[in-house]
């Protein structure tokens, strides 16, 4: 269980702390001159339930409620103390609100100096501090008057905490390893040393992690957890990285360190916000904007609707941050001053346009559902009904392949997968087959729609890995035939005229056999045939049309037989280099081509996209890899 302490400055929850574990965390030297917490201080004990139980105690000056958000983020409990004496005090609220914004639930209050008052004043101070708490999430929390210089108390408040680490649920460990950094130094003899709160996953000695928004490479050499050595950290526990790789001055609070699939920083985030601000919330609004342990300018732009109690906005940073889904994060005005508001995060790849429509609006609704599962099912059945599917798992630190997609269908290759349900999948489908049905009634004399026009036509339009994958599905299915780029029905056969038909009967022997790698031009059809050239011209461009043949190059026709068997040759020739990549030397050896008339295929299949060119050097484009 991870405890962190809140509440006004000197109500002594470094000196509880202290009292309950034997630890001062008042690390700094300045710190200790001056009596108060500036920075995040850390203790760690066994209360008595046989677990560590960390704690992260956070200052109270109202100039460092920054440091107490960084502090606060991702705490099981929170212990808030009041000092018998005082009293609440503004900090007191603040750190309250700040907490309830956070969404921390559980909590234990800590009368603190109880040895400085008599026993009304804590009596009234308990009334006080249980009106206070009633409208936050933290309602009927129990209280304990304690001192630290006595010990009165600090049993029982041992006993309490040790039975709440005992309560504590473990954390799921089986996605992927996300920690929020909080501190960075450098170890004599270790090197960098970054400390933080788990948040998903684990980390064993020996992974290779991302240092993110950086993107910086790193090892874990070693590591600790809850303040012991350890092979293995989980979800949940407060640990310290040894990291190769990275410099003390390249990272720092602020910072998360993931597993590399996790790495995908953003500056434009959907969420939804709880406004405690007396001034309207505007739009355009510019304020401070604290997640994790992070802080960032942001521009709030409201999305004119509501959930869960609080607003939809949209908030643009002003440098990329290392986001999750569900972070919990805070809004505090320019001259950091006062707290706004807070939430958690819903999308962190929105759309910068159309970001307040209805659709945008049920969108959002969806993907606030914290069951990945739930969410990924009510996102299929509203606009645009598919789902990106390796973000949605990446955003919410999910394995790639954790089973959550139920009975979606899974479309595309690794990295750009889409998910959609089975009765979308139908009705694409029947949509491709009709459009083709009414496409060939109207143009019986052309081979079939162009593969983009017909994706474009689709409703739901989806994304070029996702429709090449739905029409891999078509043609397995038998519903559908592409060719060249062309989709059609598998029974359509495009039309010649009778007299036609007998011209094309006579061309085609010219254009195979052993020369079908260099057949004759138009010109040279046309004195072969003694026919008009302009003729032969009209009659290979519908060839075309029909997918009989293909123009290579300017009146140079070749047989679509040929250009598949020239299509497989170059698919050999990039699988053969070490990289992918071949000359074009080579290309025209296998065809036993002159050079000019092999550039030119290759040219051709550049244009098709189904080769990509360097320089002199070409390979097979992956996504257009079965063009032929």
């Amino acid at each position: 269980m991870i405890v962190g302490t809140a509440g006004h400055i000197d109500h002594g929850k470094t000196a509880l702390i202290q009292a309950l574990t034997g630890v001062d965390a008042d690390r700094l030297t300045e710190e200790k001159a001056r009596g108060i917490t500036i920075d995040l201080g850390f203790a760690y004990a066994d209360l008595g339930d046989g677990s560590i139980t960390g704690f992260v105690d956070v200052p109270g000056h109202d100039r460092l409620i920054h440091t107490m958000v960084a502090g606060a983020g991702g705490v099981d409990l929170a212990l808030i103390v009041v000092a018998a004496d005082d009293g609440i005090m503004p900090q007191t609220r603040e750190h309250l609100a700040i907490l309830s914004l956070l969404g921390v639930t559980r909590a234990v209050v800590a009368i603190s100096k109880a040895d400085l008052v008599d026993p009304d004043r804590i009596a009234a101070l308990q009334v006080e501090i249980g009106t206070e708490m009633a409208a936050t999430p933290m309602a009927g929390a129990q209280m304990i008057a304690v001192s630290a210089r006595s010990g009165h108390g600090i049993a029982t408040l041992r006993d309490l905490l040790a039975q709440a680490a005992a309560d504590t649920a473990s954390r799921d460990v089986s996605g992927q390893a996300r920690l929020i950094v909080d501190r960075a130094f450098t170890m004599e003899g270790a090197g960098t040393v970054v400390t933080g709160i788990l948040r998903s996953g684990q980390v064993t000695a020996g992974d290779q992690l991302t240092v993110s928004p950086s993107g910086q490479e790193v090892r874990v050499r070693g590591l600790r957890a809850q303040n012991r050595p350890v092979e293995r950290a989980e979800a949940g526990m407060r640990v310290a990285l040894n990291l190769s790789g990275v410099s003390k001055d390249q990272i720092g609070r602020g910072d998360v360190v993931l597993s590399p699939g996790l790495h995908a920083p953003t500056d434009r985030v959907d969420a939804v916000l709880h406004w405690i601000a007396p001034k309207p919330l505007r739009s355009g609004l510019r304020a401070r904007l604290h997640v994790g342990t992070a802080e960032a300018e942001a521009r709030i732009v409201p999305l004119n609707a509501d959930l869960e109690g609080g607003t939809l906005v949209q908030m643009v940073t002003d440098q990329p941050l290392a986001l999750g889904w569900g972070d919990a994060f805070i809004l505090r005005d320019g001259s950091a001053s006062r707290t706004l508001g807070g939430g958690r995060l819903l999308d962190l790849r929105p759309p910068a346009r159309r970001r307040a429509v209805p659709e945008r609006h049920a969108a959002l609704a969806a993907m606030s559902l914290a069951d990945p599962a739930q969410a990924l099912a009510a996102q299929l059945d509203i606009a645009p009904f598919h789902v990106a599917l390796d973000p949605f798992l990446r955003d919410r630190a999910l394995a790639p392949d954790a089973g959550v997609a139920g009975d979606a269908v899974i479309l595309g290759p690794a990295g750009a997968r889409i998910a959609l349900s089975p009765d979308r999948l139908a009705d694409l489908k029947g949509q491709m087959t009709g459009l083709l049905a009414a496409y060939h009634a109207e143009n019986p004399d052309l081979q079939g729609i162009g593969q983009e026009a017909l994706r474009l036509s689709l409703n739901p339009r989806l994304p070029v890995p996702g429709f090449a994958a739905l029409l891999r599905a078509g043609v397995d299915a038998g519903l559908i035939a592409v060719e060249a780029g062309f989709v059609r029905l598998p029974d359509h056969a495009p039309r010649m005229s009778t007299d036609d038909e007998a011209l094309y009967a006579r061309v085609q022997p010219l254009l195979g056999g052993d020369a079908r790698f260099r057949p004759p031009r138009v010109r040279d059809l046309a004195a072969e045939l003694a026919q008009p050239e302009a003729e032969i011209r009209r009659l290979m461009k519908l060839s075309a049309r029909l997918g009989r043949v293909d123009q290579i190059a300017r009146d140079h026709f070749f047989l679509r037989q040929t250009t598949v068997e020239m299509a497989a040759i170059v698919r050999a020739l990039s699988a053969a280099a070490d990289d992918g990549w071949f000359a074009a030397p080579l290309f025209r050896d296998q065809v036993q081509n002159g050079r000019k008339v092999a550039i030119e295929i290759l040219d051709f299949f550049d244009r098709l996209g189904m080769t990509l060119r360097r320089g002199d050097l070409r390979r097979v484009n992956p996504h257009r890899a079965d063009l032929f």
